[in-house]
């Protein structure tokens, strides 16, 4: 049995991972802002990143740190470079204070184009900061991460419902499971270190175009979709009637057009992690009917 310390425990992603760990005989002492309910297998530990106090108690006998945790939409450059560099970095401080020298980083394919977006250029700079610690370090960049429980995707298939899915330009991106993606983080957190960026998917040679990705919703919810191309400046206009709206809860802003726009968000078949070290077992159509089923039952869809 490890002991894991994990940040970003209450997010989609972090959930999956708190509940499979605890599966699989491991404890979990895990960073929240708010109280948590009692969790077999789960210590809570109350705090925020940037706390070096609150950070040392997570890490207190722990085996590894798993790094969840990150914005992925913020109003400000500012806000992105508290949540995602100045928050990585004082978990790597931490780390080294506490003695924990094994640090599993979820990054993201945004990174890979830091020029693109402020979202892209944090992660980016964020890897670096880990690239340049000494711990113990892998790092894995997820791609369009979805399954039950995901918010991000649900305009998606509010849209397929109608029979319709306004896109981006045409691109291709690849696809993971929440489930198959914590399974991946927990792998590494349990394994030795090896240094290495990888990059994860469903196994989907070349991914998705944006309308096979479209009409893959579209089956999952029992309907046929016409898939349609919007034109960076329509997405702009979007976004800026989103911000006029919503104001800093805005879901569609100027930073996430930018990458949107972007042609190939498909993982690097290079990157992939050893087949003896993560497999993923979750196909796309299954999941997407498992996340439709999930909006249907909480009354989302």
């Amino acid at each position: 049995m490890s002991v894991l310390a994990v940040t970003g425990a209450t997010g989609f992603v972090g959930k999956r991972f708190v509940a499979l760990a605890v599966e699989r005989g491991h404890h979990v002492r895990a960073l929240t802002r708010r109280p948590q309910p009692e969790q077999a297998g789960v210590t809570w530990v109350a705090g925020s990143l940037g706390d070096p106090m609150e950070q040392l108690e997570l890490m207190r006998g722990a085996d590894a740190v798993v790094h969840i945790a990150g914005v992925v939409n913020a109003p400000s450059a500012r806000a992105f470079e508290m949540g995602n560099v100045i928050g990585t970095m004082s978990m790597l401080d931490s780390a080294i204070g506490a003695g924990v020298r094994r640090f599993v980083h979820v990054s993201s394919l945004a990174a890979r184009e830091p020029e693109l977006s402020l979202y892209g250029g944090s992660k980016a700079s964020a890897e670096q900061a880990v690239m340049r610690s000494d711990l113990n370090w892998d790092m894995v960049r997820p791609p369009g991460v979805y399954g039950p429980g995901d918010l991000d995707q649900l305009e998606l298939f509010k849209m397929a419902r109608l029979g319709l899915a306004f896109l981006p330009p045409p691109g291709r991106l690849s696809l993971i499971h929440a489930d198959d993606l914590a399974a991946l983080l927990l792998a590494l957190a349990t394994a030795p270190a090896t240094g290495a960026v990888y990059e994860a998917d469903d196994g989907q040679p070349g991914g998705y175009s944006y309308a096979e990705f479209a009409r893959a919703i579209g089956m999952a919810v029992g309907r046929r979709v016409l898939p349609m191309s919007l034109p960076p400046a329509l997405l702009r206009l979007g976004a800026a009637i989103d911000r006029r709206v919503r104001g800093d809860k805005a879901r569609l802003t100027r930073d996430r057009v930018n990458y949107f726009c972007h042609p190939d968000w498909t993982i690097s078949p290079d990157k992939r992690p050893p087949g003896t070290l993560w497999r993923p077992q979750i196909a796309t159509a299954d999941g997407l009917r498992q996340t439709a089923q999930w909006y249907r039952a909480n009354g989302l869809l």
